[in-house]
């Protein structure tokens, strides 16, 4: 199922929930009821726990957007140094000059086709990428500079090799969710407390409240999907992509 359609469900059903709770308690409200005799106290704390909860789902929003920026970085550092490895590795011989790229190139590929759509179902790396990187570490490792020249070119692709495992690393640990259980069930409950509290001020089913209700509802289910969108920063619709891979070695997608 498409995520934007779960988005235009989950807030049509908060709308329909709402206003049916909405029309079902005004047919309750007896004649001679006077709506204006809300007590203050009653709307302060509607408007003082809204402000909380909306405080509570700003700070929801920066902190996976913030996972996701930084899954997102991880990827550029690993297909920087990546990149870096190839273009480096000019100063060696032919042969393991075209070592080196082909193992860059055979770890790239199967990053981009392979282990992308991997983190995204499983929510962690793959063992064939691990390996990869290996071989890569091995290519780079195992060649023993023949000159002055090349020895000054050794460890700085060393350093590179380093890079693309401690990124590697981090993309992993970011490939699934990010956001604790009890955020979770604190959203979630706070979610229903704030749009239940709408209740307490005698809401009629004028056209004006009935659609401000809806709105109100619509725009905490959105908020909430917003969340839950960010919350896997390689596994859902707004996620990190492999684009820093396929810039720096577009050979590999055509």
């Amino acid at each position: 199922m498409s995520e934007w359609l779960v988005l235009t469900l989950a807030m049509a059903a908060a709308c329909a929930v709402v206003l049916t709770i909405v029309v079902i308690n005004h047919r309750r409200i007896p004649d001679d009821d006077d709506p204006t005799e809300t007590p203050d106290v009653i709307e302060y704390m509607t408007m003082m726990i809204g402000v909380v909860y909306a405080i509570v789902l700003g700070l929801a929003i920066a902190g996976v957007w913030e996972a996701r920026s930084a899954a997102q970085e991880t990827v550029r550092q690993e297909a920087q140094a990546l990149h870096e490895i190839s273009a480096r590795a000019e100063v060696y011989p032919q042969a393991p000059r075209d070592r080196i790229r082909a193992d860059v190139d055979a770890y790239v590929r199967y990053v981009v086709d392979e282990e992308f759509p991997y983190m995204a179902e499983h929510g962690e790396l793959d063992a064939r990428g691990t390996e990869l990187l290996e071989r890569v570490r091995r290519s780079v490792t195992d060649y023993q500079p023949a000159n002055d020249f090349e020895g000054q070119a050794y460890q700085p692709l060393v350093d590179q090799v380093t890079i693309v495992d401690d990124a590697r690393g981090a993309r992993g640990q970011n490939a699934g969710e990010t956001m604790p259980g009890v955020v979770w069930f604190g959203l979630i409950i706070g979610a229903l407390v704030t749009v239940g509290l709408i209740f307490t001020l005698q809401i009629r089913r004028t056209g004006k409240e009935l659609l401000l209700a809806g709105l109100f509802s619509a725009l905490i289910a959105f908020l909430l999907f917003l969340i839950w969108d960010f919350d896997a920063p390689f596994g859902r619709g707004i996620s990190a992509t492999a684009a820093p891979f396929t810039d720096l070695f577009p050979q590999l997608t055509d």
